[in-house]
């Protein structure tokens, strides 16, 4: 079963801004998933994508 966070649940676990998730998340290689259309989409993240790119932030 695949898991997701949503917005408010992903940028808490991150400590970014809600800003940054929606403006450059996408850019950063976190990709998000969109349910429903128009202004009432809901953006969420699976959890597993979530926790790979935050090992792939990690610094040498």
């Amino acid at each position: 079963m695949t898991h997701f966070m949503d917005a408010k649940q992903t940028v808490e676990y991150l400590n970014m801004s809600i800003t940054w998730l929606y403006r450059d998340a996408a850019r950063s290689g976190l990709v998000p998933y969109k349910f429903g259309r128009g202004r009432n989409a809901n953006i969420q993240f699976k959890v597993t994508d979530v926790q790979a790119w935050v090992q792939q932030q990690k610094m040498e």
